[in-house]
C-alpha cells in the first residue's frame, strides 16, 4: 500500500502548515510534537469530559491511542492543533456515549433543561479559584454532548471556524452556541452561589 507524500509547503498553503512540519515528518513525530504542545490541553480535555478519575485516565490512555494512530492519515489539510482536538473531541464523545449506555440512568441536560435546574446550594461562598472552577466544570459536564464539545473547545482558545471544523456545525450555528451556552453557565453558576448563602 502506497503512501500519499506529506504535503509540501508553499505560499498558498503556508497557513495550513505547522511551523515544525517537515515534508518527511512522520507519523511518530508528529504524535511527539502534538503531545508536547497540547499535552496539557489533551489533561484539561479529559478532566472536563470524566469526572472519575479512573475513567479519566483510560480516557486519556484513549485519546493518546487515537492521536497517535490518526497521524498515519494527517495530511496537513488542517492545521495541527485543529486535528489533535477534532481527535481528542471525538474521542471524547464516543467516550461519553459509552458511559452513558453503560449507565441507562445518566442525566444530561439540553440546554433549556439546564437554564431550568436550580444551582447546586453545596457551593460555599467562600470558594477559592479551584472551588469555583470544579463548579464550573461540573456544570459543564451536565451540559449535552455537542455542547460541552463547543463550550471546552472555546474555552481552549480555538476560533469558531475551527470549532466548526470538529463539530460539524456552522460558524454561526457555533458563535450562537457560545452565547446560549455561556449565558447559561453564568445563570446557573450564580444561581448557586446566591443559594448558598
Amino acid at each position: 500500500m502506497r503512501k500519499e507524500p506529506p504535503p509540501v509547503v508553499t505560499t498558498s498553503n503556508v497557513g495550513n502548515v505547522e511551523p515544525r512540519q517537515h515534508p518527511k515528518t512522520g507519523q511518530n513525530e508528529w504524535y511527539q510534537q502534538a503531545v508536547g504542545d497540547y499535552d496539557t490541553a489533551l489533561d484539561r480535555l479529559a478532566h472536563a469530559y470524566e469526572a472519575d478519575p479512573d475513567r479519566r485516565r483510560d480516557l486519556l490512555q484513549e485519546i493518546h491511542l487515537a492521536l497517535w494512530r490518526s497521524f498515519e492519515k494527517f495530511d496537513g489539510r488542517c492545521s495541527l492543533r485543529t486535528w489533535v482536538y477534532r481527535v481528542a473531541h471525538n474521542v471524547a464523545a464516543s467516550h461519553v456515549i459509552r458511559q452513558t449506555k453503560w449507565k441507562k440512568n445518566a442525566a444530561f441536560l439540553t440546554l433549556e433543561e439546564a437554564e431550568a435546574q436550580p444551582g447546586n446550594e453545596n457551593v460555599e461562598v467562600s470558594a477559592d479559584r479551584h472551588q469555583a472552577l470544579a463548579r464550573l466544570l461540573a456544570l459543564i459536564q451536565r451540559l449535552e454532548l455537542v455542547d460541552r464539545q463547543v463550550i471546552l473547545a472555546y474555552l481552549e482558545d480555538l476560533d469558531a471556524e475551527s470549532i466548526g471544523e470538529i463539530t460539524g456545525l456552522s460558524t454561526a450555528n457555533v458563535w450562537t452556541r457560545i452565547h446560549r451556552i455561556k449565558n447559561v453557565l453564568v445563570r446557573q453558576f450564580h444561581t448557586g452561589v446566591r443559594d448558598a448563602r
